[in-house]
């Protein structure tokens, strides 16, 4: 099922390493052709476009588009007790660590009376996308939603697919996880439409534009986000999931292979990567995830993702060359099943769980970090959503008139070398200095 990509006594450059794992980019190609012609349509022709869409793409038909308050009620009342538990579990952890990621405002006083102040403002107003095709997820709901609220953003609208086993509406729980988090405005639309719904508005249903749209999906999902960037702020675009594993011969066979499928399990197009410097440990792994898979509920899903050239079994000679393969292919999740784990050495993933007792999983529900994190090698450049994504950081310059005194002629004399003299000159003028006939002949 995995296949075995031996890289051992060979040294590979960055782009080398990079190929020997290939990521579904042809895929991704086409998603961006499709996700362009359907944020169009959503621009131009609105609801029209999205009820099209539903229909399309979600098998609904005759639904509100905007989500009655008695729906989300009716969602609370009915959620299972337990799902109700977790989810306030889930909810209070993301708070407690979204908090750490608002900076606190820093004033830097470079002389007497010349002051700098570094101060984070949040965005006036998020879309939140939640997707609901092969699996529904209220968790997503909270990995975007507390971030925001906690920056302090005024509004949300959430959107997620109508399901046509629920005459479309958007799946309960979903619903349900929105009324906790006290939201209010929720879209039943899905895909690249509702991203792009979120970024233009529709002014059909009342949807106001958004100024950041986050949220994980597919392929087209992550298109649509390229399409309206510029427009508006996005996160990184969270395509097909990926989790890499690197262990050593002393790791848990089973267990790496539990993560390896409990990942694989989201999508045919998931991957799910092992590298060790173990033959035998890699022999075991391939074992018990062919055994595993063949018994869990999305076994015939997980097995399909195993078996793409985006998953595979890497063997390396070392530790160094686990590292060099890690950072170049800059994972989503990142499992470290080492003796000696150093996180530190490994510097590109979206997440690091490190150690037995930290699996993917724990990030995806309750360890208070966030699920929403860069695929497809973003993780060289991008970070997870967080607090941060709906903050802008700010500058507040304040000198008084010594201060500024102090810097006038070396910004004259800059100002002058770049051929810009009005710059000078608005300098100049507050010390009572003014152009004369030959300044502005």
């Amino acid at each position: 099922m995995l296949r075995t990509i031996d890289l051992r006594g060979r040294t590979l450059t960055t782009a080398e390493l990079l190929a020997a794992v290939p990521r579904a980019t042809d895929a991704r190609r086409t998603a961006l052709t499709v996700a362009a012609e359907i944020v169009a349509d959503v621009a131009s022709r609105g609801e029209s476009a999205l009820r099209e869409q539903a229909e399309r793409f979600d098998g609904a038909t005759g639904h509100a588009i905007r989500v009655p308050d008695d729906q989300l009620d009716a969602a609370v009342a009915t959620l299972d007790p337990s799902v109700r538990d977790a989810l306030e579990q889930a909810i209070d952890r993301v708070r407690v660590a979204s908090h750490a990621q608002v900076p606190s405002p820093t004033t830097t006083e470079l002389s007497p009376g010349a002051r700098v102040t570094q101060r984070w403002q949040p965005v006036g107003r998020v879309g939140v996308y939640v997707p609901g095709g092969k699996a529904v997820y209220p968790s997503s709901v909270v990995m975007n939603v507390v971030p925001a609220q906690v920056a302090g953003v005024r509004q949300v609208a959430l959107a997620s697919p109508p399901q046509r086993e629920h005459g479309g509406r958007i799946d309960p729980a979903i619903l349900a996880a929105a009324r906790l988090l006290g939201i209010t405005e929720v879209y039943a639309m899905g895909g690249a439409g509702a991203i792009g719904a979120l970024a233009h508005g529709v002014p059909g249903i009342g949807l106001e534009p958004v100024d950041v749209v986050t949220g994980p999906g597919n392929n087209y999902v992550a298109a649509a986000k390229r399409v309206v960037a510029g427009l508006v702020g996005t996160d990184a675009e969270a395509g097909a999931t990926e989790i890499l594993v690197v262990a050593d011969a002393a790791a848990d066979a089973d267990l790496i292979a539990a993560d390896l499928v409990s990942q694989a399990e989201h999508d045919e197009q998931a991957s799910a990567v092992l590298v060790t410097d173990s033959e035998p440990l890699a022999a075991e792994v391939r074992r018990r995830v062919e055994s595993r898979s063949a018994v869990t509920k999305n076994g015939a899903r997980a097995r399909t993702a195993l078996a793409g050239p985006q998953s595979a079994v890497v063997l390396v000679d070392d530790r160094a060359g686990a590292v060099a393969f890690s950072n170049a292919y800059a994972p989503e999740h990142l499992e470290l099943h080492l003796v000696d784990p150093r996180p530190a050495e490994f510097v590109n993933a979206g997440a690091l769980f490190v150690g037995r007792y930290s699996p993917v999983s724990l990030g995806d529900y309750l360890a208070g970090s966030n699920h929403v994190l860069p695929t497809g090698g973003q993780a060289r450049y991008a970070a997870g959503l967080s607090a941060a994504t709906f903050l802008r950081p700010q500058q507040v310059v304040e000198y008084d008139r010594d201060a500024l005194a102090e810097v006038e002629d070396a910004i004259v004399v800059l100002a002058d070398a770049e051929d810009l003299p009005a710059h000078g000159e608005a300098v100049r003028a507050r010390f009572g200095a003014r152009p004369g006939p030959a300044d502005v002949a």
